[in-house]
């Protein structure tokens, strides 16, 4: 398997196009049916080859219905065929492709997570309480996909709350007594800079950045 998220480049259809194709085969294979019954022909195999060959069009067109998709903008569909990955769909629209293609919805929309004040302690020891606001959004959708076995908003609020304790126990809440440079009630930047690449670091698995 191709590792690493790309762009689906395989063949697809204008979805309303398709449809009317279908429509069509479908009304085919109805008619091959009826026509089939009324056959007068005494000979039993064209009677027969007819309502074959109208059950097996209808059936067939009604399965193809399975490659109908609708995207809306910031919506992607990971597509795969048979297990293998075959790229990321992200064309807004109404499309239809191979219905043996399978197809998982994913969204590329930015999203906040609001982490509730937590009590952790800081680097003396002194118990505080820490909260952050995120925002955050899937940029590879190969790896949100294929490389964690947990929902994303669970995973993003896991290791959240992890980076937030581990940031929060490298700095004092004030320099009172330590004379620190730089410290959780006066270092915001450089606090929230350290936050943001520990973040990075342990997002990065699931491909997803921080905005």
């Amino acid at each position: 398997m191709e590792k690493g998220n790309f762009v689906y480049s395989g063949w697809r259809a204008n979805g309303f196009v398709a449809l009317v194709g279908l429509l069509v085969l479908i009304a085919g294979g109805i008619a091959l049916c009826v026509f089939g019954s009324d056959v007068m022909d005494p000979r039993i195999g064209l009677r027969t080859a007819m309502l074959v060959c109208g059950v097996c069009l209808f059936f067939i067109s009604m399965f193809c219905f399975k490659g109908f998709m609708l995207l809306e903008p910031n919506e992607a569909r990971v597509v795969m065929f048979f297990g293998k990955y075959k790229g990321t769909f992200y064309e807004t629209g109404f499309w239809w492709i191979n219905p043996f293609m399978g197809r998982k919805k994913i969204s590329v929309r930015a999203r906040n997570l609001n982490v509730e004040p937590i009590k952790v302690n800081d680097k003396t020891g002194n118990p505080i309480m820490i909260g952050l606001v995120l925002v955050w959004k899937i940029r590879d959708t190969y790896k949100a996909s294929f490389d964690i076995a947990t929902a994303h908003d669970r995973f993003v609020m896991v290791q959240s709350d992890s980076a937030l304790r581990r940031v929060a126990s490298l700095y004092n809440y004030d320099d009172h007594e330590n004379k620190e440079t730089v410290t959780l009630r006066s270092g915001g930047n450089e606090v929230n800079e350290h936050l943001e690449h520990e973040l990075a670091e342990r997002l990065d698995i699931a491909g997803i950045e921080i905005v």
